[in-house]
């Protein structure tokens, strides 16, 4: 009998992403998503830049002179945006729109802003 509920617990989906979302925010879907990011470069308050390119491509430019990581991101249907850096490191996150601004989310739980 113990096995049914440590079976049921495996099978069941458990996010280890504790997403930070507030009751506020939007979640972008793939289409907005793509409309955010494709072709743009979005910029962070902390100086940090992540451009995305049309075909894939990825950069991201880190604050004062810390150099840029380099990679591939994909958008999946719900809108998780997935890259993987050429040094092997890779990452999701989420877009969410709160009171007309787009804020990134990490897996960790933190909450970006993006600049307007």
């Amino acid at each position: 009998m113990r096995l049914i509920p440590l079976l049921l617990f495996l099978a069941t989906p458990v996010a280890a992403q504790d997403w930070a979302f507030r009751s506020s925010d939007t979640v972008l879907d793939r289409s907005a998503v793509l409309t955010l990011v494709e072709g743009h470069t979005l910029i962070f308050f902390d100086d940090g830049q992540s451009k995305f390119s049309a075909g894939g491509a990825h950069s991201y430019t880190y604050a004062n002179g810390g150099g840029t990581a380099f990679g591939r991101f994909d958008v999946a249907e719900d809108g998780l945006v997935c890259i993987a850096y050429r040094n092997g490191f890779s990452r999701c996150d989420r877009y969410v729109e709160n009171a007309g601004r787009y804020v990134l989310l990490t897996e960790k739980g933190e909450r970006f802003p993006i600049r307007p």
